[in-house]
């Protein structure tokens, strides 16, 4: 019941509001934080920016983890069990590195919608890309030119990532796809087409 609680809490309202919540609301309990010494972490928007990023993006990737898991065909695991597998070798050999592949693409979606997030913490004075673009821009008055430059930044960073989470992708996935016409021929054992000379009766 706890961990629904915090999933609906952290999918169910805007990053926004959990990062006013967790920057402006923390000062009503200044005293209170600061009888426990941690006030000087609350202080600081790197910290809770920090602290309101990190919840956010776990709760999406529990769920997507939770979904991968359960993606995973029952007849694996009775497969393993069949074979004598207990359920910590079963989850560690089985279903976890399948649950892997089947979430990696949902979770390379969920690092680049956390890396886009990342421009939100400049409303609370944390000096991000955004945050420089925003101040160059109230200096140089050239805010088409800027943004355009961190947009392309962003895009470029978000690019490499995706282009990264495919190749292992492939990786993981290489004895799923299809073999080339021809590759059974190089096998041992394949059974071998007859050639011309075998169908004319040439070379005989």
């Amino acid at each position: 019941m706890a961990a629904y609680g915090y999933m609906l809490y952290f999918r169910g309202t805007p990053l926004l509001v959990q990062l006013f919540l967790v920057y402006y609301g923390s000062g009503q309990f200044q005293p209170f934080s600061g009888e426990l010494g941690v006030w000087f972490l609350f202080r600081e928007a790197y910290f809770c920016a920090v602290l309101t990023l990190a919840p956010n993006t776990a709760a999406y990737t529990a769920e997507i983890l939770r979904g991968a898991v359960l993606a995973v065909s029952r007849g694996h695991a009775e497969a393993a069990r069949s074979l004598g597998m207990s359920g910590p070798l079963l989850y560690r050999r089985i279903i976890l590195p399948k649950a892997f592949r089947l979430a990696l693409p949902a979770y390379t979606n969920e690092a680049v919608l956390l890396l886009q997030a990342t421009s939100l913490v400049s409303i609370i004075t944390l000096l991000d890309l955004t945050g420089m673009a925003r101040i160059i821009v109230a200096r140089s008055f050239e805010p088409y030119k800027l943004y355009i430059t961190a947009g392309l930044i962003y895009l470029v960073i978000t690019y490499t990532f995706v282009l990264v989470s495919r190749r292992v992708e492939r990786r993981l996935s290489a004895h799923l796809r299809e073999q080339p016409v021809g590759a059974s021929a190089a096998q041992p054992g394949a059974e071998q087409k007859p050639g011309r000379a075998d169908l004319t009766g040439e070379g005989r």
